[in-house]
């Protein structure tokens, strides 16, 4: 049998299905977890000049243009339907994730309220979760017009930029923000988003509700008591942030949620992302849901 392919992302309940044997009790017998994930800690730094970032309009919904060595992987969710509905995949429509987000500042910064950040450069990732995010939790503050973001790519690379004091904000989520946060960073508006998961064609949809069966196992745990798991944080981390900080104060980050991917959600998410122009002549042919999405 294919060996079922696993990309973690910056979450623990992959890990903890794996320590404590769930995937195997569920019934995935071969299965595998990728260290080729946009969140690696292999990621490397890049070189930037003080003056400024070079725009990187490399992200995550271009991976899935490029196709992602997957049996299963997570994106935002507003990512996730554009693929599925423009036939990159299929998003798994039994669940979904919520991921602790936050828009930060360097402890020194003038920005102290949303409305400070009008016009400031905020680094996020294009279209993915923290471009999105960004626009959905300033809006209720600020005139679109005066909504400023800069591509600035990976969250690996948002932390480099934040810390070589080249961005003036940026939006950080998972232990990307943890890590933040414990630098010194300034935590400015809460921009927590919703992670949905793709399936590539061919992929068995038995080996994925098994997937998803092991990891309701391993959130109980994470639930009932993250720490002991929090080291796990190091596998996800590059080497040059994980020195910088205690993975020990952590919080348990990502929780996925059992509960479905609902038709409604899917059609206001599509109509959100259109209005907004995010995807340059976003097709008005997109999937419908019952072929963009698995519903079991």
């Amino acid at each position: 049998m294919t060996p079922f392919i696993v990309n973690p992302h910056g979450r623990l309940q992959e890990w903890v299905a794996d320590e404590k044997g769930y995937f195997k009790q569920a019934g995935l017998q071969n299965y595998t977890l990728s260290a080729h994930s946009l969140l690696t800690k292999n990621s490397p730094k890049q070189n930037h000049a003080k003056a400024g970032v070079e725009e990187n309009k490399n992200g995550a919904y271009q991976t899935y243009e490029a196709g992602r060595d997957a049996s299963i992987s997570c994106a935002c969710h507003w990512t996730v339907n554009m693929a599925a509905s423009d036939h990159h995949g299929k998003l798994w429509g039994e669940c979904y994730s919520v991921s602790p987000c936050a828009i930060v500042v360097p402890g020194d910064s003038a920005v102290h309220t949303p409305e400070d950040l009008a016009c400031v450069a905020v680094h996020v990732g294009y279209q993915s979760g923290s471009h999105y995010t960004t626009i959905q939790a300033l809006e209720p503050f600020l005139d679109p017009k005066d909504i400023k973001l800069t591509f600035g790519g990976t969250p690996a690379d948002r932390i480099d930029q934040l810390l070589d004091g080249i961005a003036p904000a940026a939006t950080v989520f998972g232990p990307q923000l943890y890590l933040a946060e414990q630098l010194g960073f300034r935590k400015i508006l809460d921009c927590t988003f919703m992670i949905s998961a793709m399936v590539p064609e061919g992929v068995e949809l038995e080996q994925v509700s098994k997937y998803y069966q092991a990891l309701r196992m391993a959130q109980a745990d994470i639930d009932q008591m993250h720490q002991p798991y929090v080291h796990y944080y190091l596998n996800e981390l590059p080497e040059r942030h994980a020195k910088l900080v205690d993975v020990k104060r952590f919080g348990p980050g990502e929780r996925i949620v059992f509960e479905p991917y609902s038709q409604a959600l899917y059609e206001q998410t599509q109509s959100w992302i259109r209005e907004r122009g995010i995807f340059d002549g976003s097709t008005e042919q997109a999937s419908e849901y019952k072929d963009a999405v698995i519903r079991l």
